[in-house]
């Protein structure tokens, strides 16, 4: 039976070297191993954190004795999302609990995909001054047992800072929450969170999100293939 190709949108960041990481982590290094020319066969050398591009985030990413994304079965990473739109936003804005759906909306799904726009900062050092959801925002998705997904670094603010380097990893505005609370929030409670989203405008209220996991052993996250499914056809991006 033939499928019709705009029911599926690929909605994952590429791999590349250099690209957006969180502050800490491994860059990202893509490198020839071997070429057709000298070695029959073309090989590449990548060297990335688990965290690397549009991932998922497991449980002990932030939580003692969480679980790891292998401890769940692979159908477990397909999502009913609801899609949410708060586009425009600006430069580490909080989206607070009341821009979320009502709590039946998000009780009826999986995961809230959140489409802040912050993608077109992709790579720029702008990025990390992405919008991000309230600890208020994240007890709402709780209390819903809904995860999230967004189009930015973090669903929490991202410190300018690199701790690992001797920067500080304190908010960088005093009324923005200190640490990870919508990661404690949500991990806490086995939902999921997946970050680094793309190409998310004109995608319908609900759809189906694909977010298949590298198979890492033991993985406290890891780099996803997301890919939307829809049954109508989407709208054009915009």
């Amino acid at each position: 039976m033939p499928h019709r190709s705009d029911a599926y949108r690929d909605l994952s960041q590429p791999i590349e070297s250099g690209m957006s990481t969180f502050p800490g982590d491994p860059p990202v290094e893509l490198t020839p191993a071997a070429t057709i020319a000298d070695d029959g066969a073309a090989v590449h050398e990548l060297h990335c954190g688990s965290h690397t591009g549009t991932h998922i985030d497991a449980p002990s990413h932030t939580e003692s004795g969480g679980a790891d994304l292998d401890d769940r079965p692979v159908g477990e990473y397909v999502f009913d999302a609801r899609f949410l739109d708060v586009t425009p936003c600006s430069a580490r804005e909080p989206i607070g609990a009341d821009a979320l759906p009502n709590p039946d909306a998000l009780a009826a799904a999986d995961l809230l995909v959140v489409r802040t726009g912050w993608d077109a900062h992709w790579n720029a050092d702008r990025y990390r001054d992405h919008p991000y959801l309230t600890p208020a925002a994240a007890r709402a998705l709780r209390e819903a047992d809904c995860g999230v997904a967004i189009d930015a670094l973090n669903p929490d603010p991202t410190p300018t800072g690199d701790a690992t380097s001797g920067g500080s990893d304190e908010p960088d505005q005093p009324d923005e929450p200190d640490g990870f609370p919508v990661h404690h929030a949500l991990l806490g409670a086995g939902l999921p969170i997946v970050e680094n989203l793309t190409n998310l405008a004109g995608l319908p209220d609900r759809f189906t999100l694909y977010a298949f996991p590298l198979p890492i052993a033991g993985g406290d996250g890891a780099p996803v293939r997301a890919v939307a499914f829809v049954k109508e056809a989407p709208s054009a991006a915009h």
